[in-house]
């Protein structure tokens, strides 16, 4: 799956064109290394790192998700990581 349909299918970005213009940028890293194409492919087990607002999000990706669905189904596809992105952190609740 191309990285800019992953941020739009996990709810991370409203629009496809958002995540195209978030990577195009360089705000996207994949493993580690900045993510300058968005049709740069992802798998299970790659952790991304991407800002959210004012925040920095780090997430390690279980599974792909098959659409763009609600907002639990999409949770369910990846685990957030502290900042460092050596441990989990609980999902906030609203």
């Amino acid at each position: 799956m191309r990285i800019d349909r992953l941020l739009c299918h996990l709810r991370f970005v409203k629009t496809r064109a958002r995540a195209q213009a978030l990577v195009e940028a360089g705000h996207v890293r994949r493993n580690g290394q900045r993510v300058t194409r968005a049709s740069q492919p992802v798998a299970p087990g790659d952790v991304l790192t991407f800002p959210v607002g004012k925040a920095v999000r780090v997430i390690e990706l279980l599974e792909l998700p098959a659409r763009r669905g609600p907002a639990s189904e999409a949770q369910a596809c990846y685990r957030a990581l502290d900042p460092e992105g050596q441990t989990a952190i609980a999902a906030a609740k609203p």
